[in-house]
């Protein structure tokens, strides 16, 4: 009798400690996958010069076109990781621009990445008079730089 209650006690407390390390099992699993796991990125943009852009790209990550003097939309998702990006652009021209005898443009930039925290989702790319590029991330697509020049 005493050893029947034995096994009883024994499978007992191995269902209780295979319970408990179910319910740590399931917790731990999509905490453990997220310290791995970096979300891709999204590009949105911004040109704030007089020359539309053919084209952008942040490293090898295209991000699309803009007109002048514009917002662009938004290019979803990849990896963007290091201590700096690549910026490559073409400025293009407008009708007027054309007839004036403007060419097309290509330039690029080696320029930091800002810190990223783990809320923030969309890298924002606004381009400035002078060929000069601002990088922003932010958690949505609410711009994190100040007001447009």
């Amino acid at each position: 009798m005493a050893a029947d209650a034995r096994r009883k006690r024994t499978w007992r407390r191995r269902r209780i400690a295979l319970a408990v390390l179910a319910l740590l099992l399931s917790y731990a699993t999509p905490k453990i996958v997220d310290l791995f796991r970096t979300p891709g990125a999204m590009l949105t943009s911004s040109n704030y010069t007089d020359r539309p852009i053919l084209s952008f790209w942040i490293n090898d990550f295209w991000g699309g076109n803009l007109a002048a003097m514009s917002g662009g939309g938004t290019m979803c998702c990849r990896r963007i990781e290091g201590k700096t990006v690549r910026v490559s652009w073409i400025l293009s021209r407008t009708g007027e621009q054309l007839r004036q005898g403007m060419k097309k443009e290509n330039h690029e930039l080696i320029l930091p990445l800002p810190r990223r925290t783990r809320s923030d989702e969309f890298l924002h790319v606004r381009f400035l008079p002078g060929n000069i590029v601002e990088l922003k991330w932010s958690p949505d697509l609410v711009s994190p730089f100040a007001p447009a020049p």
